[in-house]
């Protein structure tokens, strides 16, 4: 019967780490990667029965390959600190691993917490993620954000229960953290040799908005679903316009520019 180890990356997660390790409590093992937290997240990790290694923050994907690689068991369940395992999950996961897994790894689906519901229509659902795997036969990309695991050995399983996400507490946040991540994006897009065009400006954000409030049923969630598809649709818009901006930067010799004397966002929520 293989045995199991929950990780956890984080950095100044003590709002959410100790409801994220509880939802795993009963996993084999927990361990958590944290990246110099200035709060009390590796205490709070450590006290309720964590094993804790601090290391400085190296990208999402190479935290996540690292946290995979001091495990003391091969099979692995990924999850991050605003994320809880159901109970319904915690019993699927043991009931797979009583015996040999068919597959290497497993995609779960995950529902988000938002606007006071759980949102089960867009982009966002069902959002299958693949977080359970058997390290020997997958890692983590190395993509600047959106990581995901490349499996080797055939295609992923799928589970049926949920993860929860607990991902934005309100929509400040949400903004706050499209900004960080369409930036990553429009750096991972110009790496991979993309380009932004004025049609894509136009029409990637127009459609992004129709499959999700329209093809994918955003309407049925109220004011809530069309929130999230406009945002949803705002984020591709931003990741277009980032790129454009990274590449119309390199065309042109860009004047001195005098340093954005506002408050910056603290990276909080996430790493």
């Amino acid at each position: 019967m293989p045995k199991l180890t929950v990780t956890v990356i984080t950095r100044n997660e003590a709002a959410n780490i100790e409801a994220a390790i509880a939802s795993a409590s009963w996993a084999d093992e927990i361990v958590v990667v944290d990246a110099d937290s200035s709060d009390d997240t590796a205490a709070i990790a450590r006290r309720h029965g964590a094993r804790v290694e601090t290391r400085a923050w190296a990208g999402y994907s190479a935290q996540k390959n690292h946290a995979a690689s001091i495990a003391s068991h091969d099979w692995i369940l990924s999850i991050d600190a605003d994320e809880r395992v159901t109970p319904g999950l915690a019993t699927e996961i043991a009931r797979l691993l009583a015996t040999e897994p068919g597959s290497r790894g497993y995609r779960v689906p995950r529902v988000t917490w938002y606007l006071g519901r759980w949102i089960r229509t867009t982009d966002w659902y069902p959002d299958y993620q693949l977080r359970l795997y058997d390290r020997r036969s997958g890692e983590w990309n190395g993509r600047r954000v959106h990581e995901s695991i490349r499996l080797k050995g055939g295609e992923p399983g799928r589970l049926a229960n949920e993860l929860q996400h607990f991902a934005y507490r309100d929509i400040s946040e949400h903004l706050a953290t499209i900004d960080a991540y369409t930036t990553l994006a429009s750096e991972q897009w110009s790496a991979e040799g993309r380009r932004a065009s004025l049609a894509g400006l136009v029409g990637h954000p127009v459609f992004a908005f129709f499959r999700n409030y329209v093809l994918r049923r955003g309407f049925l969630d109220g004011a809530a679903g069309l929130i999230v598809s406009i945002l949803n649709s705002y984020y591709v818009f931003l990741k277009t316009a980032k790129l454009w901006e990274r590449q119309t930067a390199a065309r042109t010799d860009s004047p001195s520019r005098v340093p954005h004397s506002g408050s910056r966002i603290p990276d909080s929520h996430h790493p």
